[in-house]
């Protein structure tokens, strides 16, 4: 961390909530670590005789049966084959030497990251559109939330109304404490909890049962599938109807998450990989994980393989580039943006002046107190801020962090109120400020406070809430991580941006704001289990092609969507994929890029990797599948791209291509135009990318859409590096 500089004003680096990460080691003593040992594909149909068939191999290892059974912790036997055991070191190395095992890797600990969003989305339930109409509101779709649990009691869990539950579930509803059979229903479905290698702090604190403890759970399953809940609000604001993307969708529970941590608890590559497993062997359609997962998860690429749809969350580390987590092309990445509400609250000195600024989450009154600087505990000690409003700078990038040390200590100190001055951004919106008033304004609203403060004896600030108010949205939220893929930088991440920030949904019997791509997350899964109804034949890539080529790129102004940060841009690939999901136009996307999943295995080696690795890229760059988006990284001279499309609209259509050409480089698209009728369902076409400069370039950005010229844009987003030296850092 860089050293604090002071002024009376803050200057940290923020540490978003919900991010953070380190290695667990569950027994110290004897040096055994949750190592995961990964299988592939099942050899016998029976899951008891996979499970015996890891109990073999694990005897092989120690010499003795006992021990085996005592090492091994999950057997992973419905989706795919393979275990999760306490080894050591030396056991693990050994152990990767039996040709029956692909991979072994230690468990990883995992970052767990409504009333407006959706009528924002153009999902009015209201005013029903044809998807919400025509997809019966997501009835009969099971969306399994590996999570941190649920809070069954809430009013968004209220199965008044539904139908039997699908006679293909195949789950229980795992009982434990503060939770018995009777707390699941015709909408809570099933429920499951997974604690091994769980740190024991984390376990003290919680629930022994799929009972939500920390609340993230209960918010992410509420937006993505939560019943109708009609007057919500918290304390007042974002007051409407509280609903999920699919509000007559099922909910299988799987806690794989615990206790507090930093932010709302951790869970690890043992519990999630347990969970979807289950998942898969029971029934669900779509798995949505507001986790941040840092290696390509083969559980995931085994639950599309079935035809489960996986959403996952893009990270909170944004603005930062190449810090996009989830990378894995099976699955859909999602960014956070903004919707169009605020909650303005109304600063009025003691000379009449007024600004109009957003409030924070508290109850608003009206207060009349004298102003104090500065927010550190060096500078408040001493001072007596009690029935004060203090007013702090931040002139951080991220600023977060500056905001709770200030809030911490303005309601330690026995202040009333918090102004935060800070750049523009959103990564602050949806903090709760635990009882005393938090307003934030810019730089220029801060120094017109700062001038009269130094020229006012007796300072007056009186804060009074204004009605809910409009603003230009949608934007990249700060925070949202960031592309280019790290990891596979010729894979395109995140892939869509969605609701993030200030979102109404439920918590144990109440209802909160919140922000991050963990609840952005949730609202791409609920508009899956709409397209799911309408579509029950599309594959995941298909689904996910729907999404990303029928995103937004402008506002409903046509305003290009902003990515805020410092400074604010205009949004690229990078920031949001495709752009904001447009689910109406989703549900008829004319044309869809289909992946067969096993060509999947064509570009990852998953039969014959090296020791602790997993699906390592082989033969051909991953730009070459079918993927909705292409990324080219190393771009010399030229290079050739092949892609499918499949006709899902009018049997009779005729599309033709229009091309945005990333800067320097030349786009040729052979043929430019393409016919369907009943017998040519599909077809490929070639694109070839020229670099017009021999540069050492960074990444620019374009795109390729191809128009029916009636109601179908299927926008391609695209970027393209040029380089001469290979290995050439994107920080340049």
């Amino acid at each position: 961390m860089a050293p604090q500089t002071h002024y009376c004003y803050l200057f940290l680096l923020s540490l978003l909530t919900l991010q953070w990460c380190h290695f667990f080691s569950a027994n110290a003593e004897t040096g055994a670590k949750l190592y995961i040992v990964y299988l592939g594909e099942r050899k016998h149909e029976n899951p008891e005789h996979v499970t015996a068939s890891h109990h073999d191999l694990l005897t092989s290892l120690f010499g003795s049966k006992e021990d085996a059974l005592a090492s091994i912790v999950y057997s992973y036997k419905h989706g795919f084959s393979g275990f999760a055991a306490m080894l050591t070191e030396e056991e693990a190395e050994e152990l990767a030497e039996s040709p029956d095992v692909i991979s072994i890797q230690p468990s990883r600990d995992y970052e767990i990251q409504t009333t407006r969003s959706w009528d924002f989305m153009g999902l009015n339930y209201m005013h029903p559109t044809d998807l919400l109409q025509k997809s019966k509101f997501g009835d009969g779709v099971i969306i399994g939330m590996v999570d941190s649990g649920i809070w069954p009691e809430s009013k968004s869990f209220n199965d008044d109304g539904y139908g039997p539950i699908p006679s293909r579930w195949k789950g229980v509803c795992q009982v434990g404490e503060a939770f018995d059979a009777n707390n699941c229903s015709r909408k809570i479905i099933g429920a499951r909890y997974y604690t091994a290698g769980i740190d024991d702090n984390n376990l003290k604190v919680d629930y022994m049962s799929p009972r939500d403890y920390n609340g993230h759970g209960t918010f992410t399953a509420s937006i993505a599938a939560g019943s109708i809940v009609p007057d919500v609000s918290f304390h007042g604001l974002a007051a409407g109807v509280a609903r999920g993307g699919a509000p007559r969708a099922r909910l299988a529970v799987y806690k794989a998450t615990w206790g507090n941590g930093r932010g709302y608890g951790s869970g690890n590559s043992a519990t999630v990989l347990a969970a979807i497993d289950d998942a898969i062997h029971d029934g669900v359609d779509i798995l949505s994980l507001s986790l941040v997962v840092e290696e390509y998860s083969f559980g995931a690429l085994h639950a599309v393989a079935k035809g489960i749809t996986v959403v996952y969350a893009a990270g909170n580390v944004g603005p930062i580039p190449q810090t996009v987590a989830n990378g894995s092309p099976w699955v859909i990445t999602v960014a956070a943006s903004t919707i169009d509400r605020s909650f303005p609250t109304m600063i009025t000195l003691g000379n009449n002046q007024s600004f109009l600024v957003r409030i924070l989450i508290c109850l608003c009154q009206v207060l009349q107190y004298y102003y104090r600087t500065c927010c550190s505990q060096e500078s408040l000690n001493g001072t007596d801020i009690r029935r004060s409003i203090v007013m702090c700078f931040s002139y951080s990038v991220s600023p977060l962090s500056d905001f709770m040390m200030a809030k911490n200590n303005v309601l330690n100190g026995g202040g009333k109120g918090l102004i935060f001055t800070q750049f523009t951004i959103n990564e602050i919106t949806g903090q709760v400020c635990n009882g005393i008033i938090c307003v934030l304004v810019d730089f220029d609203i801060g120094s017109q406070i700062t001038n009269y403060i130094v020229t006012e004896r007796q300072v007056i600030v009186q804060l009074t809430q204004n009605s809910v108010g409009n603003v230009l949205s949608p934007k990249v939220a700060s925070f949202s991580s960031r592309g280019p893929n790290r990891v596979l930088p010729d894979v395109l991440k995140p892939d869509v941006a969605a609701p993030g920030v200030a979102i109404l949904a439920a918590i144990r019997d109440g209802y909160t704001l919140g922000s991050g791509t963990s609840a952005a997350c949730p609202h791409v899964s609920g508009v899956v289990a709409l397209l799911k109804v309408l579509h029950p034949d599309w594959s995941p890539a298909a689904v996910k092609s729907a999404l990303v080529t029928t995103a937004s790129t402008t506002n409903s102004y046509g305003i290009p969507i902003e990515a805020e940060g410092i400074p604010k841009k205009i949004a690229d690939p990078f920031d949001f994929g495709g752009g904001q999901i447009d689910p109406n136009r989703a549900a008829d996307p004319g044309l869809v890029y289909d992946i067969d999943p096993r060509e999947y295995y064509k570009f990852f080696n998953c039969t014959t990797t090296g020791k602790f690795e997993f699906c390592a890229q082989v033969l051909e760059p991953t730009y070459y599948l079918n993927l909705p988006a292409i990324s080219i990284p190393d771009l010399k001279t030229t290079a050739t791209v092949w892609r499918t499309v499949t006709n899902v609209g009018q049997v009779d259509a005729v599309y033709k291509v229009f091309i945005e050409s990333p800067p320097s480089v030349q786009m040729v698209v052979e043929p430019s135009i393409l016919v369907f009728n009943a017998t040519a369902k599909k077809h490929s076409f070639k694109i070839t990318f020229v670099a017009t400069h021999k540069l050492q370039g960074d990444y620019m950005f374009g795109s390729l859409t191809w128009f029916d010229g009636g109601a179908h844009a299927v926008r391609m987003p695209i970027a393209v590096r040029i380089v001469i030296q290979d290995f050439y850092t994107y920080v340049s």
